[in-house]
This record gives structure tokens, C-alpha cells and sequence, in this order.
């Protein structure tokens, strides 16, 4: 190695070769190349032969049911951060809403805070909870082409 250093060699490829291990270093951390953003939240839905799992980006994307990466409207990307915000609380206390007799669909939502259940006609559910089953319906039908 050091026969190469002294003909002249090593020295005029290193700027070459810092470089080169530079960008490869760049491209396989994911840097460089386009950060990913991070998931809001999972959810599912169940019942009535309906399932549906959505997977909402912070960067204004869905994945159905484990499908390519769509995008979603700015409202909806909005509602959906208000989602995530609105049930941190429920979701650190993992709350569970029972459901009643009739129900048809069950929700079931993930996120860095935890977990909440519940289902179409749970008591006791807040606001949020109905505009999150409007989100699923609205996206599953929108973007996803689910007719349910």
C-alpha cells in the first residue's frame, strides 16, 4: 500500500473515492435521496364484509390494505392530523369502547401514543371517533375505490 502511496497512486483517487463513499453512505441511510415521513396512525375497520386497513403518512399519503403509497386531499390530511391529536389521550390509555347490539363495523386504531377500539355504535364515543369512521369512509371509497 504504501509502494502505491509513493508512486502517485492512492493520493489523486482519494478525493474520488471519499466522494464516491460519501453518496453510497448518503443513498443507503435514505439521506440525500428524499426523507420518509412518518405514519400518523394505522387503522382498521371490520365487519360486514368490509375490512379495510388504512395506513395515513404524514406526507399526505394512504396505503389500503398494504397496497402502493396514494395520495390524499390536503382536508383530508388535515382531519386526519386531527385525528391523531384529538385521541393521543384515548389512544396512551388504550381505551376500548364496548359495542352494542346491531353494530356493523369495528374501528381499531394504532399510533405512536397506543391504541383506541371501538365500534359504530360504542357509547360513549367523542366527536372525533365519528369523524374518524367519516375518514374511513370517505378515503375507502375516494381514494382507495373501496364501495364501502
Amino acid at each position: 500500500m504504501r509502494g502505491l502511496v509513493r508512486a502517485g497512486w492512492i493520493a489523486p483517487l482519494c478525493p474520488v473515492a471519499v466522494g464516491a463513499l460519501l453518496l453510497a453512505f448518503l443513498f443507503l441511510t435514505g439521506c440525500g435521496g428524499g426523507i420518509a415521513s412518518s405514519d400518523l396512525f394505522v387503522v382498521q375497520r371490520s365487519g360486514s364484509g368490509a375490512s379495510l386497513t388504512l395506513v395515513v403518512n404524514e406526507g399526505g399519503t394512504v396505503r389500503c390494505d398494504g397496497g402502493p403509497s396514494l395520495s390524499i386531499s390536503d382536508s383530508q390530511l388535515v382531519l386526519a392530523r386531527g385525528v391523531q391529536e384529538e385521541l393521543k389521550e384515548a389512544a396512551s390509555r388504550h381505551l376500548s369502547l364496548p359495542a352494542k347490539p346491531g353494530s356493523v363495523f369495528s374501528y381499531y386504531l394504532r399510533d405512536e401514543d397506543g391504541t383506541v377500539r371501538f365500534s359504530d355504535n360504542s357509547a360513549g364515543q367523542s366527536k372525533i371517533m365519528h369523524e374518524l369512521q367519516a375518514f374511513v369512509l370517505e378515503v375507502g371509497r375516494g381514494v382507495c375505490g373501496r364501495g364501502v
